[in-house]
């Protein structure tokens, strides 16, 4: 019997062996399988069909923006006027966020658009969809159609001319997903005015203990119950628009925990609770307040009534009160305040650090390549350096190429500031000149499946504490113990891959391969179980072994 044993192990042994390298070529294909479906499957065509009507959809986002719609519409037509046979439609919408849902809605269908103005954050959520969106890293390179390609009608930029720091922006995980389209950070927008008023001065960037300080003398009030700073009921010294933005960058500048590559979150800690009990603070005496609860900082600076607005390089035009795009009343603005820009306040002055942001382009994979192509190439379009001048134009954003930044016409632009509070405003131009300035101290955050989650998460924590303190909460260990298991719960955070402050791990249905892997591999074991088992029963048969 043993002897049996013995042979039936040295049987399995071979068995084995031949099984793992069965084992190992399927793996060699399916390497990665476990997220692998984000790779589209497509093969740069070797020419590109210019006879063949083509249709395809570009979904936009403008801020009710008269000339960015214009600037969308004329790259439509100069790029159909080079490719006769192409017809791009496009719709446009006022948030990213809407396009994101409509993406994500239009997947489930099989009916995306061709090119969507997005963010990473979301790309990273449309690639959990088979075969969605379109890899660049081949395109990117291909001699006549990729980047500065030899058979594009147009000139467009190289790889030479996109600017790194940018460019990975649009890399998820090992692969590029995304290009560049126009790049902001955020900025602090000051009324100098008040601020000396009330015996401070503005130095080049401020600090957070600053902010505060200034903040709180501001709300000193007279005997009829208005502010001694603007005679006025009203005043909010401090508003922050993207508080997901705001909390963001405050851990950043400590070197504190958010979230790392892999996807785990590191939001909910030490300097976090710190955070909000100091945002906590000046709620309680509503020297602070954010868009979501009090509206667009711009509306407060301009009528006189905040000191400090944090609001994105893009939305410099309406700040100020000779904004050209003002929201309000022109009775109610304040004439003959002086709104200076600085960087975001900082915690280290001697090391700014601010957020990169700003939107992408995403290419959807098709199953006409021609169609695919068509759609690379009017992403690349909209890289050329009439459109990404025009578009930067229009507010505080900067092109993404080196080579729209160097243009002659581009430098002409910027040197004119104040020429009027139109093409020229000064605060928009001044906006710009900060982000070109400090580009090297920006910084993105990582991005995975579930990064627009912790982002929301970020956000919400102030949003949440800010309102607590204002319904008179207490603001304590239990309340932020509460709080971080909400948000957690509320965002799902535990069930994104890496996990949530916990450590869980969820990594999802596996993919169709891994699926197919693990099926061979148990059946080639049932296989090399039946085979010994068969091989030892006949050789006891025949030797009448018992």
């Amino acid at each position: 019997m043993m002897k049996y044993i013995k042979d039936a192990f040295r049987t399995i042994k071979k068995k084995a062996v031949a099984a793992l390298l069965l084992v190992s070529v399927g793996a060699a294909f399916l390497t990665g399988c476990h997220g692998s479906k984000e790779m589209a499957d497509f093969t740069v065509p070797d020419s590109f069909d210019t006879t063949k009507p083509i249709e395809i959809v570009f979904w936009a986002k403008n801020d009710t923006n008269a000339r960015q719609t214009a600037i969308y519409e004329k790259a439509v037509e100069d790029f159909e006027a080079l490719y006769p046979n192409v017809t791009v439609t496009i719709r446009l919408y006022n948030d990213y966020g809407k396009i994101y849902n409509d993406v994500i809605t239009n997947i489930a269908t099989g009916t995306t658009p061709n090119i969507c103005i997005t963010y990473p954050d979301h790309i990273a959520t449309y690639l959990t969809s088979e075969n969605q969106v379109l890899c660049l890293d081949d395109i990117m390179y291909d001699e006549k159609y990729g980047l500065g390609g030899s058979e594009l009608k147009y000139e467009g930029p190289s790889r030479a001319d996109m600017i790194d720091k940018y460019l990975n922006e649009g890399r998820i995980g090992e692969h590029y997903y995304a290009l560049p389209y126009m790049r902001s950070t955020e900025a602090l927008y000051i009324n100098k005015t008040y601020v000396e008023k009330l015996g401070y001065d503005v130095p080049d960037v401020v600090t957070w203990d600053y902010i505060w300080e200034v903040s709180e003398a501001a709300m000193k009030k007279d005997a009829d119950d208005n502010f001694v700073i603007n005679g006025q009921n009203v005043m909010i010294p401090f508003i922050y628009k993207s508080t997901d933005n705001m909390m963001i960058q405050m851990l950043r500048q400590q070197n504190a925990g958010y979230s790392t590559a892999s996807g785990e979150v590191l939001l909910f800690n030490d300097n976090t609770r710190e955070i909000l009990e100091e945002i906590s603070k000046h709620s309680a005496t509503k020297a602070f307040s954010t868009f979501k609860i009090s509206s667009y900082p711009a509306n407060f600076l301009n009528a006189g009534q905040c000191i400090f607005a944090v609001d994105s390089t893009a939305g410099s035009t309406w700040m100020g009160p000779d904004a050209p795009l003002s929201d309000i009343c022109s009775d109610d603005i304040i004439s003959g305040i002086e709104v200076v820009v600085r960087p975001i306040p900082q915690f280290d002055v001697s090391n700014p650090v601010m957020i990169s942001q700003g939107p992408s382009i995403c290419v959807f994979n098709k199953a006409d390549p021609q169609e695919v192509l068509a759609s690379w190439m009017f992403a690349q379009f909209l890289l050329t350096d009439e459109v990404q001048i025009a578009y930067a134009e229009t507010e505080g954003y900067i092109p993404v190429t080196s080579k729209a930044q160097n243009n002659a016409e581009y430098t002409d632009y910027l040197s004119r500031s104040g020429e009027d509070n139109d093409t020229y405003y000064s605060i928009k131009i001044e906006t710009t000149r900060l982000l070109l300035n400090n580009i090297d101290n920006t910084f993105v955050t990582p991005v995975f499946n579930g990064s627009a989650s912790v982002r929301d998460a970020a956000g919400q924590l102030i949003e949440k504490t800010v309102t607590s303190t204002r319904r008179k909460q207490a603001i304590d260990d239990a309340y932020f113990d509460e709080l971080y298991d909400s948000i957690e719960s509320l965002y799902r955070l535990d069930q994104i891959e890496g996990g949530g402050r916990d450590g869980a791990v969820d990594l999802g249905p596996l993919p169709t391969g891994a699926k197919a892997l693990l099926i061979t591999i148990a059946v080639v074991w049932c296989g090399i179980i039946i085979y010994v088992g068969r091989d030892y029963f006949s050789k006891r048969k025949k030797t009448g072994n018992r």
